[in-house]
């Protein structure tokens, strides 16, 4: 049987760790999992992207349990909504397995990381472009405020959804204040747990999906989709476990450094407003979309589904692929830490004036 495990050393067992502590700061912050940092950073290391996607979507539950009970205290997650989404993702979660199970068996490890690797790609351009563009434009609407934050504006289409009322599937979630039809929340959920079994990234598809589609704001999008990690990452663990794709180690090493992180991520989302999560989220996004892009022409060259590369020139490609995830690691995780800073800062001067103001 084909061994698909990495050997464990020194050196890598504190990068997977590491990865984790960044990993688990923008899971806390942005509620994604953080898996679309840490499945990179797996596969950098020399992970298989099956073994990566499995043994991500093995430490993600009590990570995003973690997460979602820490968020929960702040008022920040629809229980309800969450569940019901990670209900129906569940079955996307197992059409998704079969996917990359079938991929693997007709074209090897190979195969199944340049299938991550390509799905990354166009997901991060797609939902990373529109994320950070919608941050832009809420940051001009502060400025244009005089820093104030903006309103939460409930989409043009979430509206539209909210608006239809289909007898006998109405359900009022707290995080929409509104009545939505179950019908729109099927479709959702299921491309949530579809992305999610495939390359273990849900949260690009339910955040959003949540904001865009449903209208709930990005906090409590961002803290809902946690429980909807919880509820996919217990059912994912257990399908990929079947196959023998979940390599235990890399989860526990990187679930250490995530617990760790979460709380410090899930702490500064009480000090932020919405654009700053919104703009670490689309940045991240963006960085890490090139650090796989350099990745691709090898997978396709040792597939020979492109005239075969120099081994130099591959080599050349892995190391600005590593290059770029480390720079997208260290932007993310200053850009929380400064955040969680600045914004520590600002409520100490707020209840200054304020505690000056009522003596």
């Amino acid at each position: 049987m084909e061994n698909l495990f990495i050997d464990i050393n020194v050196y890598t067992a504190l990068a997977l760790f590491v990865v984790g502590f960044i990993g688990g700061m923008v899971s806390g912050f942005i509620g994604s999992g953080g898996a679309f940092v840490l499945t990179p950073a797996m596969m950098t290391l020399g992970v298989p992207g099956i073994v990566a996607v499995a043994s991500n979507i093995c430490h993600k539950f009590p990570k995003s349990l973690v997460g979602a009970m820490k968020r929960h205290k702040y008022g920040q997650v629809d229980v309800k909504l969450g569940v019901i989404m990670g209900i129906f993702a569940e079955l996307g979660v197992l059409v998704g397995k079969h996917v990359m199970t079938d991929i693997k068996h007709e074209f090897g490890e190979v195969g199944t990381s340049l299938y991550v690797s390509v799905v990354f790609v166009v997901v991060l351009a797609i939902v990373g472009g529109f994320v950070f563009r919608d941050a832009m434009r809420m940051f001009k609407q502060e400025q244009a405020g005089g820093g104030v934050e903006a309103p939460h504006e409930v989409p043009k289409l979430a509206r539209w959804v909210q608006s239809v009322h289909i007898p006998g599937t109405m359900m009022y979630f707290n995080a929409l204040k509104a009545k939505v039809s179950i019908l729109f929340i099927v479709p959702l959920g299921f491309a949530t747990g579809m992305l999610a079994a495939t390359i273990a990234v849900g949260g690009f598809i339910g955040v959003p999906a949540m904001i865009y589609v449903l209208g709930a704001p990005a906090l409590m999008a961002s803290a809902t989709e946690l429980v909807i990690a919880f509820v996919m990452g217990a059912g994912g663990t257990m399908l990929y476990s079947l196959d023998g794709v979940v390599d235990i180690r890399l989860a526990m090493i990187i679930l250490a450094g995530s617990l760790f992180g979460i709380q410090i991520g899930a702490i500064g989302t009480t000090y932020v407003k919405d654009s700053v999560v919104k703009f670490v989220m689309g940045l991240i996004m963006i960085i890490v979309l090139f650090s796989r892009f350099f990745y691709v022409p090898g997978y396709l060259s040792q597939l020979g589904l492109i005239e075969t590369m120099q081994e130099s020139t591959i080599t050349t490609l892995k190391l600005l692929g590593d290059a770029t995830l480390v720079i997208a690691l260290a932007v993310g995780g200053i850009t929380i830490i400064v955040a969680l800073i600045k914004g520590m800062a600002t409520h100490r001067r707020e209840q200054l004036l304020l505690a000056g103001g009522e003596a």
